[in-house]
């Protein structure tokens, strides 16, 4: 199986130079695998040099989809808390917006 690189990659080309396949490069949207060149680095590496580099969470995911830097797993912040602190945030947000939502009056008569 190989694994891939998703949308949430954000082309810090940390990874590319790492590949003893060479078989990350770079596409339009974000970086890519070449499923047929990797070999998830079986035989050349304990781990998947791509993902030991990677700074971004979830970026690399093998053949079942599953993240090799799962959430939580480079910040050390657990995802039960990390849920909590986003829904707070988009909560104030949300909040935010309103307040500075501009207030119906009355439509002016012509």
């Amino acid at each position: 199986m190989a694994l891939e690189i998703v949308e949430s990659c954000v082309d810090c080309y940390a990874c590319e130079p790492l590949c003893p396949n060479r078989a990350i490069y770079r596409a339009a949207a974000h970086f890519l695998i070449d499923p047929d060149k990797c070999t998830e680095c079986i035989g050349d590496h304990m781990d998947a040099q791509c993902a030991s580099i990677c700074p971004i969470e979830g970026a690399i995911v093998d053949g079942l989809g599953d993240a090799l830097n799962p959430p939580g797993s480079l910040t050390g912040i657990a995802p039960e808390l990390l849920g909590r602190y986003r829904a707070a945030v988009e909560t104030a947000y949300a909040g935010a917006l309103a307040a500075n939502a501009p207030a119906a009056g009355p439509v002016p008569s012509s």
